[in-house]
């Protein structure tokens, strides 16, 4: 992946995701292969984020439904390329979840995905994140128009 080429910048991602200031969790999208389904992007993990003063003070750590928001922000960002933003997919589900290690900031949490079921009105992509050569999670995220 060539994070100096990004296929979309945050302006491009404002364009297609409706999620702003601090709960939009996707920084840029790096690989979009829409005959392949296969996509991945990345968020900035700040020292200044909203979530670390409390999550845990004196070592801060990347909650993990925010890994899980990051991938379906993702999805979602690849769903409305394939369809051409037909409607907003909500994310309604979340299965086969393991977190596989912590995340700390500074640091770039990279998402790759792939999309199992991808229709107009459902989608289910896997999605894995890394920091660095790290796994650090794993899962399944169904979204659908809401």
């Amino acid at each position: 992946m060539d994070f100096t080429n990004l296929i979309a910048d945050e302006a491009e991602i404002e364009r297609v995701n409706p999620h702003r200031h601090e709960f939009r969790l996707l920084d840029g999208v790096v690989l979009l292969d829409l005959e392949h389904s296969i996509y991945a992007g990345y968020h900035d993990v700040r020292e200044d984020a909203f979530w670390v003063r409390g999550h845990i003070p004196g070592r801060p750590l990347f909650p993990g439904v925010l890994m899980i928001e990051a991938a379906a922000q993702l999805a979602s960002y690849m769903h409305y390329r394939l369809f051409e933003g037909r409607v907003f997919l909500g994310f309604v589900g979340v299965d086969k979840v393991k977190f596989r290690g912590t995340i700390a900031p500074p640091c770039r949490f990279v998402i790759v995905g792939h999309g199992k079921t991808l229709k107009p009105r459902r989608m289910v992509c896997e999605s894995q994140g890394f920091v660095g050569s790290t796994m650090v999670f794993e899962g399944e995220v169904t979204g659908m128009p809401i």
